[in-house]
Formats: C-alpha cells, sequence, structure tokens
C-alpha cells in the first residue's frame, strides 16, 4: 500500500514536471495581429523569413493569397472578420491562428469620462427637477372658493327633513296596511318584547 501511494506520487511529479518543460519551450507565435488602423482594418502579420510567403484561411488547402508581403488584411473590424490563418514558406508553417471580431454597433464604451458624463448629468437634471418642484409648490395663489365647494350643515335640533308631498314620486305615497295585519304584527312585536324582558 506504501509503495503504490509513493508510485502514484512519483507519476504525478513527472507529469507536472515534463508540462512545465513543455510550457518553457512554447515556441514564439509566428503570427501577429495589428488592429491599431485609422481605416479600422485589420493586419495578419507573419514573422517568417522567407522571400514570399502563402497565406491560408480555414484549412492548409485553401490558399488565400501568395505574396511577397508580410502582411495580410482580412477586413474591417466593423465588418466582424472571422476564421482560421497559417502563413507558409518554403520551409516552415505557422500554427493556426484563429481571428473572431464581434463588434457591437450599439455600445457605448464605459472609460472614466463617460461614467463621470453620466453621472454630472443626472445630478444637474435633478436639480432643475427639484427647482420646478419648489417653484410650482410654493406658490401662494388663492384659490377661489365655489358654490360647490361649501356644504350645506344641518342644525342639531332638526335631524331629518321630513318628507314633501309630491304625487309624482314613486316613493312619496306610504302605504297602508290592513288593519288585521297591522294589529297581528303589533301583538307579535309585543310578544317578543315581553318574553325578552322575562328570560333569567
Amino acid at each position: 500500500m506504501e509503495q503504490g501511494k509513493g508510485l502514484t506520487g512519483f507519476i504525478l511529479a513527472i507529469i507536472l514536471l515534463q508540462g512545465a518543460v513543455a510550457q518553457s519551450k512554447k515556441e514564439k507565435r509566428l503570427i501577429t495581429v495589428n488592429e491599431d488602423r485609422e481605416d479600422g482594418s485589420v493586419l495578419l502579420t507573419c514573422d517568417l523569413t522567407d522571400k514570399y510567403i502563402q497565406w491560408f484561411k480555414d484549412s492548409p488547402n485553401t490558399l488565400v493569397q501568395n505574396t511577397s508581403e508580410k502582411t495580410f488584411n482580412i477586413g474591417s473590424n466593423a465588418k466582424d472578420p472571422q476564421g482560421i490563418y497559417w502563413c507558409g514558406g518554403s520551409e516552415y508553417t505557422s500554427k493556426p491562428f484563429q481571428v473572431y471580431y464581434r463588434m457591437c454597433q450599439n455600445c457605448i464604451e464605459l472609460n472614466a469620462a463617460t461614467v463621470s458624463g453620466f453621472i454630472f448629468a443626472e445630478i444637474i437634471s435633478i436639480f432643475f427637477l427639484a427647482v420646478g418642484v419648489y417653484f410650482i409648490a410654493g406658490q401662494d395663489g388663492v384659490r377661489q372658493s365655489r358654490a360647490s365647494d361649501k356644504q350645506t350643515l344641518l342644525p342639531n335640533d332638526q335631524l331629518y327633513q321630513p318628507l314633501k308631498d309630491r304625487e309624482d314620486d314613486q316613493y312619496s305615497l306610504q302605504s297602508v296596511l290592513p288593519s288585521t295585519e297591522f294589529s297581528e304584527s303589533k301583538q307579535y312585536i309585543l310578544e317578543s318584547s315581553q318574553q325578552r324582558d322575562f328570560q333569567p
């Protein structure tokens, strides 16, 4: 068991050391990108020393340009140039180099000046809004009272106003109960009130 752990640790150490050695021997890239041009075009530069350089796109068999120049213009960065490129000479061919542009047409670059401009504009707009609210709310205009604003209050001794006699109104006439129904309802009311009084 002890030997298995030692062997595993030894193999792991060898793998890590090989990765470090491979990384230190990493060869330099033969293709570099130059995108800082005034016209917005993107140039690929091949660092081979050959007189004639061939440029390939998307596969080593697709020849795009055979030229004596070391640069290759792949188009404007606004048109989103994309692809895998190789450059090759008579002896060496570069490793594949992937180019992928995705430009945002409606984006704003957020740098310190843009952010401070947004904050300053926000403060100014809030200030003008506050001044406008202050002047509108602070006006001492006397409002003219209208007749509809006044309430007609009833005097204390007169809680209910009497009904006026009208013949054409639906509720102006009171219906009269027949005398038998009236006496029965009166008797029922008296009996129910007496029962309520005598309950223990």
